[in-house]
């Protein structure tokens, strides 16, 4: 077994603990946690949520969103999925990147993650960081997430670094700041 299949099997255990559930341990502070993993392990990390999706025997109710897959139904909710891949090859991506930028915001993310009756149990697990950057960073939209989901643990699957202050997306961009987050296994 691989170390980040070892580490995964401690993701599934964990996830289930009452002191997990319950944000214990934090000193306080909102229960967010980030899993750092690195990024040619990304198809090993996918296996497992789905394996997670389908795992009746969870005592816990996963809410677990992509956040590529968010992107595109925002597109699509806007009717410009089909106009992207034109604007870029017409206008290049710096201005496709600008116009999503000013048409596609954290507020628009969280509309779509968003879910009512948050209960005791209940575990946001956000994926697809890296599919969906450039066009949002984990570290502005969980800022805009945590007064949204202040009750139940968000856990988020990092393709790359986190040190506890700085989170470094597929362990080589530019170090984005971000101290509310706790490592986990």
């Amino acid at each position: 077994m691989s170390n980040i299949e070892e580490r995964l099997d401690k993701v599934r255990e964990l996830i289930q603990e009452s002191d997990f559930l319950e944000g214990k341990g934090l000193s306080n502070e909102v229960n967010i946690r980030i899993f750092c993993y690195n990024p040619e392990d990304e198809m090993i990390v996918r296996h497992f949520i789905q394996q997670l999706k389908i795992d009746y025997s969870l005592s816990c109710q996963l809410r677990i969103c992509n956040l590529y897959q968010t992107f595109l139904s925002i597109c699509e909710d806007m009717g410009i999925i089909d106009a992207i891949s034109d604007m870029e090859r017409e206008d290049g991506s710096i201005y496709l990147l600008n116009n999503l930028h000013s048409a596609i915001d954290k507020d628009e993310f969280i509309k779509k993650i968003k879910f009512e009756a948050h209960e005791y149990g209940d575990i946001l697990i956000l994926t697809g960081v890296g599919e969906v950057f450039p066009f949002m960073r984990i570290h502005s939209l969980l800022e805009a997430l945590q007064p949204h989901f202040s009750n139940i643990p968000i856990l988020v699957m990092y393709p790359g670094e986190f040190d506890g202050r700085h989170l470094k997306l597929f362990n080589q961009l530019q170090p984005n700041d971000y101290y509310r987050a706790f490592n986990v296994v």
